[in-house]
């Protein structure tokens, strides 16, 4: 129900909030600037201008939930951004990462087989 998992698409708004916006005011933003469908269930996240706030905000079938974090220490860590995409690679690795204080530049994934969904058998 409340749950953030790997199983969500992350997507980071690329400028910095005010972190007054509420429900309402990140909608408009998801709507307008991120261009994206906000009812979808997906995760949009909103970084304050001095990176210590991060709001998240989901649909949840029936209503939105909002999450705020704000650190009494410290700044989150902003992934880097893909020109190719023109947007920031963002997957539940990186985001938990950023979370819970890991610096990216530090990690280094070993190698794992990943089964790509778009080339499944049919």
């Amino acid at each position: 129900m409340f749950g953030l998992t790997k199983n969500s698409r992350y997507y980071l708004c690329q400028r910095s909030v005010d972190m007054r916006n509420g429900i309402n005011g990140l909608y408009k933003l998801v709507k307008t600037e991120m261009t994206l469908i906000p009812i979808s269930g997906d995760v949009f996240i909103f970084v304050s201008k001095n990176r210590e706030s991060v709001k998240l905000l989901r649909w949840d079938t029936d209503g939105f939930i909002l999450y705020h974090k704000r650190l009494e220490k410290g700044t989150f860590e902003m992934p880097t951004f893909n020109p190719e995409s023109n947007s920031y690679d963002l997957c539940w690795n990186t985001f938990s990462m950023i979370m819970q204080g890991v610096s990216l530049g530090s990690v280094k994934y070993r190698k794992r087989f990943r089964l790509e969904l778009n080339n499944t058998i049919k």
